[in-house]
């Protein structure tokens, strides 16, 4: 550590940021390391207009719909979650994979279903898989709302909106970078936001010494003045990826122009959508649906904390309005949120700090 210097460093990662609440790795830090939540929870970057298209297909088109259980539980307009929906007769059922989807279509050939399909790089393979096979079973009662998104997009779009000094994002000093993603990915795809924004980037696993040691490479080329991808997930990751999840992925999906994302905005080139070869099982060219950007609940701050420019605690309705049990934003589903990770795992330990500002108050 250099005197009289500090280090912002943020876990893009959900993953990550569930990993350093559980042991507690921001109190084993020195005070001049922060560590700053950032947009890698799937489910808290989904856009609330993109849960109302799913909700859409299943009230108003009557078609099953499929998806992840966290994805259940985001709030959506007018009070909703899929959850909810489901129990005002939606046909909205969750599953563990997407192959669960394909079955449920097989079982019920005179129903339509969908597959809301979410997630970073990690789930896209899977999702490719499902439209590869029912396009090979000619399974025509069978589509996906394709709502997958791009990591090394997303990262470039925190960094140009934190070098505009907009005060929309945090500084930052380098990233943990992700670890499942990048068992699919690789390493090599962030080099390129690492040489033009002279930011470093340590690919991490998720043991809490994974955490520490990516942290200590951090400081170590932040103090050198380095600015290079380094891993240190090299029992899982390496700089090609999987090159055939990746030639899966393009023979079925190609970029998005731009994908809105949730906290973010409206980010270039940052997901994904299903190719005109297979737009026979895109249930946005299938069914009449038209996408709506929707502004979250005015009370909640997850945007904010999903560029990592506020703190779960900085939330008015953190752990009283909003719980896990009532989440109001999207980072309180998920256990890969911020909000939901520090309501487990931190909100003890803010009790302290607030006990011994009231007695300063006091006296």
């Amino acid at each position: 550590m250099q005197p009289g210097r500090r280090y912002n460093f943020m876990e893009f990662c959900g993953g990550h940021t569930h990993a350093i609440s559980r042991y507690g790795i921001a109190e084993l830090l020195p005070p001049a390391v922060r560590m700053i939540h950032g947009p890698g929870c799937p489910v808290c970057v989904l856009p609330i207009g993109r849960i109302d298209l799913a909700i859409q297909l299943a009230l108003q088109h009557g078609a099953i719909v499929c998806t992840y259980g966290d994805t259940m539980r985001v709030p959506a307009s007018h009070g909703l979650s899929l959850t909810k929906a489901k129990a005002r007769g939606g046909d909205i059922r969750m599953v563990y994979a997407a192959t669960d989807a394909l079955r449920i279509a097989r079982e019920n050939p005179d129903r339509e279903v969908v597959f809301f399909a979410i997630g970073f790089e990690t789930t896209t393979p899977p999702t490719a898989v499902a439209l590869r096979d029912a396009e090979r079973a000619g399974l025509t009662n069978f589509s996906v709302l394709c709502c997958h998104v791009l990591t090394p997009a997303a990262i470039t779009h925190i960094l140009a909106s934190a070098d505009a000094s907009e005060g929309s994002a945090a500084p930052l000093d380098g990233f943990v970078g992700p670890a499942h993603v990048s068992i699919v990915i690789g390493s090599a795809p962030y080099e390129p936001f690492a040489r033009a924004w002279r930011q470093p980037v340590v690919i991490a696993g998720f043991e809490p010494l994974d955490v520490m040691q990516a942290i200590l490479m951090l400081v170590r080329q932040v103090n050198d003045g380095r600015a290079e991808v380094e891993n240190e997930f090299t029992r899982a990751v390496s700089r090609d990826g999987n090159r055939t999840a990746q030639a899966l992925v393009d023979d079925v999906f190609m970029p998005r122009d731009s994908f809105e994302w949730r906290g973010l905005g409206e980010v270039p080139h940052s997901a994904l959508q299903i190719r005109p070869g297979f737009a026979a099982f895109d249930a946005e060219r299938k069914f009449p649906l038209t996408y709506t950007p929707v502004a979250d609940n005015k009370a909640c701050e997850c945007g904010p904390i999903l560029r990592g420019v506020k703190q779960p605690t900085d939330c008015k309705i953190f752990g009283t309005v909003c719980t896990p049990e009532n989440p109001v934003g999207a980072c309180m589903v998920s256990s890969e949120g911020a909000c939901a990770a520090h309501y487990a795992y931190g909100r003890f330990r803010d009790i302290p700090i607030r006990v011994e500002a009231a007695a300063g108050a006091a006296a």
